[in-house]
């Protein structure tokens, strides 16, 4: 994590030559660099099978979803702390503002799918999600469907536990499941379901279990309302794959 500070010191290490912070800063600047939020990425990632499932492995799901009428959805779940905040508020320049927050700690787990035509479906659940909870979800996601469903998660042990393998067999070709590489949470659109509801509940006074549950289900289905906000979930640089 570069900053000016470091920058400042490898400049003095490297070239002798002791700048202050609005020099470094302002010399950045001349360079062209900004400072921005950085991306994680886990060490263990492959990036060769990033890059043979974004050239091979996904194009042959599309081909496949293609010639048998099925929908794509990709899918994931998440959950949201009381004690989580984000974003920013004005205030006097050297006084840190202090906004009001509950003390007690409650938590939600959600459970959603994204598809490119801004289709999305979701589920909350209070507790942990296992194996059981995740067929519920799909049982939901098949609702109605008159056409095979292919969804895309993770490699995490629910999405692989016996139950799942059993409903899928249950169905009769009518779902498949498909799996990312591991570590690579970028290549799934639906990750950005996650940031847009956090952002939205983090920025209210939580009191509640019950509360945040309102919250995080008003920002659902608000989502679930803009299919074209959806759809921009999949032109994200990491996601664009999936559109070409």
């Amino acid at each position: 994590m570069w900053t000016l500070s470091l920058i400042r010191h490898l400049i003095k290490r490297q070239f002798k030559k002791e700048l202050s912070i609005s020099s470094v800063h302002r010399l950045m600047k001349i360079l062209g660099f900004s400072a921005q939020k950085p991306l994680y990425q886990a060490w263990q990632q492959d990036p060769v099978l990033v890059r043979t499932w974004e050239t091979e492995t996904y194009p042959a799901i599309r081909a496949e979803a293609k010639r048998v009428g099925a929908t794509i959805y990709f899918g994931d779940e998440s959950g949201i702390r009381s004690d989580y905040h984000t974003g920013t508020t004005w205030a006097p320049q050297g006084q840190t503002p202090v906004v009001q927050a509950t003390g007690r700690r409650f938590s939600l787990n959600m459970i959603s799918a994204v598809g490119t035509q801004g289709e999305f479906r979701f589920m909350l659940h209070e507790g942990s999600v296992g194996a059981k909870v995740f067929v519920e979800f799909l049982k939901r996601l098949m609702v109605n469907a008159e056409k095979p469903v292919f969804l895309i998660v993770d490699g995490h042990p629910i999405h692989k536990a016996k139950m799942v393998k059993s409903y899928i067999e249950s169905l009769d070709g009518m779902l498949k499941l498909c799996y990312l590489p591991p570590y690579s949470p970028h290549l799934n659109p639906d990750e950005t379901v996650w940031a847009h509801v956090k952002r939205k509940v983090a920025r209210q006074l939580v009191e509640s279990a019950e509360e945040m549950k309102r919250l995080a289900l008003g920002a659902l289905r608000s989502i679930q309302k803009l299919p074209e906000l959806v759809k921009s979930f999949f032109r994200q640089p990491e996601c664009r794959y999936i559109l070409e």
